[in-house]
């Protein structure tokens, strides 16, 4: 890899010092006949033959490796989330500080034989994507799928990845315009799993148009592998576009940072049934005792509006479950109740943007004396400073926590109340 690059960058500085004016946009690794007519033919001749078979190489979206054959296809991303946060109680006075690495992930993704049968893999290495889980195996592994591709309106994966289920889960974590995602989706979403995925996107230009997400899964979430006695997941996402796309796939990127000229929108709804899960949250979450499984339903609801800078989202998502609670454990239970999340934001100069955040979750009124809360209201103002789009950017916001009838005895008196973040994201 370290001989590619040095070949490379020999390649570019040969072209530059006998075309100063050439503009890196134009210069291109496949027009082997416009570096003969540059370089002196004493020198090319190395050169050129080294070219010749060397993969074609496409700088942008990550680094794509193709061979002539066009048999196969492997584009290399990373990306980096850097992060330091400060909470403070009531009294302001600081309780606690985190300064880490937040994400730090590897990306790879392409085809094999043909562009019918894509792949995609990603890989997290922070302590905050790879902990251990419950039942004892590593969770390095992320994303591991394989996608077959008959027509530009279906396909089909085998593997682990995203369920396809609220907006604010399948929006990457490096598309976000706060620091991170609301507390109603840390409390609602599930994940990642592991089975079979559909989807069906029909596309029909500036009319209405649809789209469907539908998935089985193993129930307990990503590189869980064996349960004895689980049921699988079934989970279902139906799309509605009143007025067409969004702009270079807005629906799945926070803010209007690109910009449509015209008012797009998108009205959706998902459901998820899991039958007899193991863990706690379902996909997420801490084992049941007593080796006990739970049946429970998630369910979604999004709105998006968007307009030359302007974005309007809106979330409303809960759990609910036939049994939340354990008998003899009362510490352990299932989160069961609904949540509210509401977001807008404001685009200026293209390069700077200013967003609001309302999140509040209820909890049902089985758990509410377990959650010690009738509700947790968070409000948050965040500030991002564009540089190259979502792959370079600095992010900071400050939230202000807060619960309704709140029992001291589990919530203490002095609870984070403000938190202060900024972040530095980098991806390729």
């Amino acid at each position: 890899m370290k001989s590619l690059f040095v070949l490379c960058l020999s390649g570019i500085l040969c072209i530059a010092s006998h075309i100063p004016a050439i503009h890196a946009q134009t210069s291109s690794l496949t027009s082997l006949s416009g570096i003969e007519n540059v370089i002196e033919p004493d020198s090319s001749r190395y050169l050129l033959e080294q070219l010749r078979y060397m993969p074609n190489i496409e700088v942008g979206n990550g680094i794509t490796f193709r061979p002539r054959n066009n048999l196969f296809e492997v584009t290399m991303r990373f990306r980096m989330q850097n992060l330091l946060a400060l909470n403070f109680d009531n009294d302001f006075t600081l309780t606690g500080t985190d300064a880490l690495v937040k994400r730090l992930r590897l990306r790879f993704d392409g085809y094999i034989y043909s562009p019918k049968l894509a792949y995609s893999i990603q890989l997290g290495f922070t302590d905050y994507d790879s902990e251990d889980l419950p039942n004892g195996n590593k969770n390095i592994i992320r994303d591991a799928i394989v996608y077959y591709i008959p027509n530009a309106v279906w396909n089909i994966g085998f593997g682990q990845t995203k369920i396809k289920a609220n907006r604010a889960r399948i929006n990457s974590s490096s598309a976000l315009q706060f620091v991170d995602r609301s507390i109603v989706n840390s409390q609602f979403n599930i994940d990642r799993d592991f089975g079979l995925f559909g989807e069906y996107n029909p596309l029909r230009g500036d009319g209405f148009n649809i789209s469907a997400r539908m998935s089985v899964t193993s129930g307990e979430g990503r590189n869980w592998g064996t349960s004895k006695k689980g049921g699988l997941a079934y989970t279902g996402r139906l799309e509605l576009y009143p007025f067409g796309r969004f702009k270079a796939k807005g629906e799945i990127v926070e803010g209007c940072y690109e910009y449509d000229e015209r008012l797009r929108m998108l009205v959706a709804g998902a459901y998820s049934y899991n039958d007899r899960t193991a863990r706690v949250a379902g996909q997420r979450g801490a084992l049941m005792p007593d080796g006990a499984t739970r049946t429970m339903g998630a369910y979604f609801v999004d709105f998006i509006l968007k307009y030359r800078g302007w974005a309007f989202c809106t979330d409303f998502m809960g759990r609910t479950c036939d049994r939340p609670l354990f008998e003899g454990t009362p510490e352990a239970y299932v989160y069961t109740g609904c949540g509210l999340n509401i977001q807008t934001s404001w685009l200026i100069k293209r390069n700077w943007e200013i967003a609001v955040r309302n999140s509040t979750l209820f909890p049902s009124d089985r758990i509410r004396s377990l959650a010690g809360y009738d509700s947790q209201n968070q409000m948050t103002l965040g500030v991002t400073r564009y540089i190259i789009g979502h792959n370079l950017k600095v992010q900071a916001d400050v939230s202000y926590n807060s619960y309704s009838e709140r029992n001291p005895q589990i919530i203490p008196d002095d609870y984070d109340r403000w938190q202060l973040r900024f972040q530095v994201e980098l991806g390729l």
